[in-house]
């Protein structure tokens, strides 16, 4: 089994035709990405399901070390919290950030607003860098 992208995200692969296809945009030191959530990821009558800006929060975050410095990060902690609820159709901007950084880890925060500002969710991940070729000799020798 290879860790490589096929690009099937679910958020993010431009090859999954039931998936999010997120597209991302780094400025500065953030990360943003913009989703219109359609009715099929509701939870209660025409609110977006809180999941589903989970979703997106964890892919901004780990996608800006990427993106940014070609470091590959997967989430070992995600902690959300929902402030404002979302209707289904509104557009929502999605931005993440690096805290603080350590040896193996990345600190991230995240945040979820409406158009006019509103912050309808916030998050922070500790990420852990992923090292692909160790993973893929621990892969062979199985």
């Amino acid at each position: 089994m290879a860790w490589q992208d096929d690009h099937f995200c679910f958020a993010c692969g431009d090859r999954n035709p039931d998936g999010l296809n997120l597209d991302f945009r780094v400025d500065g030191d953030k990360l943003f990405a913009e989703y219109t959530f359609p009715k099929k990821f509701q939870g209660y009558a025409d609110v977006v399901h809180g999941g589903m800006l989970s979703l997106v929060l964890d892919e901004v975050m780990v996608n800006l070390p990427w993106k940014k410095y070609n470091t590959p990060v997967v989430s070992a902690e995600l902690n959300i919290r929902l402030r404002k609820p979302v209707k289904v159709g509104q557009k929502v901007i999605f931005s993440a950030w690096i805290e603080k950084e350590a040896k193996n880890l990345v600190f991230m925060n995240g945040k979820a607003e409406l158009e006019n500002g509103e912050v309808a969710a916030t998050a922070t991940a500790k990420c852990l860098k992923v090292d692909f070729e160790m993973i893929e000799n621990r892969l062979s020798k199985k």
